[in-house]
């Protein structure tokens, strides 16, 4: 059974770092594109980067660029997220998920199995 399991999130001021991790087995992790979302209360989930099977081709929310970065380790079958200059819109809870193909996927349909999330919250 396909688990992605999310940890790292917690309470940062504004300004400050978080690196998220998701470690995912069931399946060959190094086949499939991975993905992170955040859903803050009251709002839709919303894409906020993905990564491809091979760690070389990477998208962002326009907004997260420059400050956040994918990237994962194949040999872990983990995904992280790192996470600068956080701003108290970020504060959500993260998901991580499987894409169901091996190439950077924007869209939540595109995705198959989803972590429980990780809370992230920014203080400002």
């Amino acid at each position: 059974q396909v688990q992605p399991v999310e940890s790292g999130g917690g309470l940062v001021q504004a300004g400050g770092s978080l690196r998220l991790s998701c470690a995912a087995s069931g399946f060959t992790f190094s086949n499939y594109a991975m993905g992170w979302f955040r859903q803050a209360p009251g709002k839709e989930r919303e894409f906020v980067a993905s990564i491809n099977w091979g760690g070389t081709i990477t998208s962002y929310l326009n907004s997260v660029k420059g400050r956040f970065t994918i990237s994962r380790d194949n040999t872990k079958n983990t995904v992280y997220l790192k996470m600068n200059s956080l701003k108290p819109e970020a504060t959500a809870v993260d998901y991580c998920a499987v894409a169901r193909a091996s190439g950077v996927r924007l869209g939540a349909r595109d995705y198959d199995s989803w972590g429980q999330g990780t809370q992230v919250t920014v203080s400002s």
